[in-house]
This record gives C-alpha cells, structure tokens and sequence, in this order.
C-alpha cells in the first residue's frame, strides 16, 4: 500500500510559478512510476506529466510542455512538479500517482494510487 500527500498548491497570478510536491509512504519509492494529473471543474482528469517505467523517461501532455518539468528524489520519497509560465488554463485540482504496472504512463487507469490533490488556481 501507498500513501501520496501532494502539497504545494495556492493562487498565483499568470506567468507565475509553482512547485508541487508529492510525498509518498513506500518502502520501496523507487519501484513505482509516479505522475501527475489534474481535474478542472466541470471536465475529466487529464494527465500531465509522468515518468516512464523506467523511471527515468519523462512524459508531458501538450499544453504544459516547455513549461512544467517533472523530478523526483528517491532519498526523500518524493515527486515534483515545476510549473512556470503559468496560465488560467492551468487551474486544477493537481493529482499525483504511482504506478507498478509497465506503459508509458499517460494513462490513469495505469494508476493503482492516488493522493488527495492539491488545488493550484492562476488569476488572470
């Protein structure tokens, strides 16, 4: 079983920058996969970005490309998101989680765990 706690979350003005984190419970952190996904409301949770199986490969939708980065530091059991140059578009609910299974990691359904999330909300 893994626990995930995001954090890191608030308002920021456009053009602004965030760092969220996400600190996971395993034993073993460096086995999972993680990424991050965020909902808005009134729409479906959507991937952002993710780290292959391989843990080293990292993945990015579209729209955050250029502009967030994913990281994560084993020794801390933790999981990182950059996000600058942010837009009102980015407001969300941001999700991280951990997977086990192979793929790519765009997927949610590859997911077996999920934190709470944590809300980012840019103002224009």
């Amino acid at each position: 079983q893994v626990q995930l706690v995001e954090s890191g979350g608030g308002l920021v003005q456009a053009g602004g920058s965030l760092r969220l984190s996400c600190a996971a419970s395993a034993r073993t952190f460096s086995s999972y996969a993680m990424g991050w996904f965020r909902q808005a409301p009134g729409k479906e949770r959507e991937f952002v970005a993710a780290f292959n199986s391989n843990s080293i490969s990292t993945l990015y939708a579209d729209s955050v490309k250029g502009r967030f980065t994913i990281s994560r530091d084993n020794a801390k059991n933790t999981v990182y998101l950059q996000m600058n140059s942010l837009k009102p578009e980015d407001t969300a609910v941001y999700y991280c989680a951990a997977k086990t299974r192979a793929g790519s990691g765009y997927f949610s359904t590859q997911y077996a765990y999920w934190g709470q999330g944590t809300q980012v909300t840019v103002s224009s």
